[in-house]
């Protein structure tokens, strides 16, 4: 972690391994909060209220990584349970969906 001077020191830690800093500290402090936030998150607050938190360009990617996992996990198990319940008249053939797309075959 980056050690600020005693002036610099607006940063505040809060649980555990999070820093909270001020949108004013984030103007005039950029460079080292950088520094800061490739090792652990910060939330960047305005007028008091969380606006954002920047966070390590490898803990972004897990995460959109274990999004991207779940949710196709849970469009899988929708997909499943949709089949079970469905009924013959609930499907299409390729024809009849070709016919109401407007598509013609070659």
């Amino acid at each position: 972690m980056v050690v600020l001077s005693a002036e610099e020191r607006v940063m505040r830690r809060v649980k555990g391994d999070t820093t909270l800093v001020g949108i004013s500290e984030l103007r005039t402090q950029a460079d080292e909060i950088l520094k800061v936030a490739q090792q652990e998150p910060v939330i960047v607050e305005k007028h008091h209220r969380p606006m954002v938190v920047l966070v390590p360009i490898e803990q972004y990617e897990r995460t959109e990584e274990t999004l991207d996992l779940l949710e196709d996990t849970i469009l899988g198990l929708l997909a499943k349970e949709r089949e079970r319940h469905a009924r013959r008249k609930d499907y299409l053939t390729l024809e009849e969906l070709e016919r109401r797309v407007g598509l013609r075959r070659r």
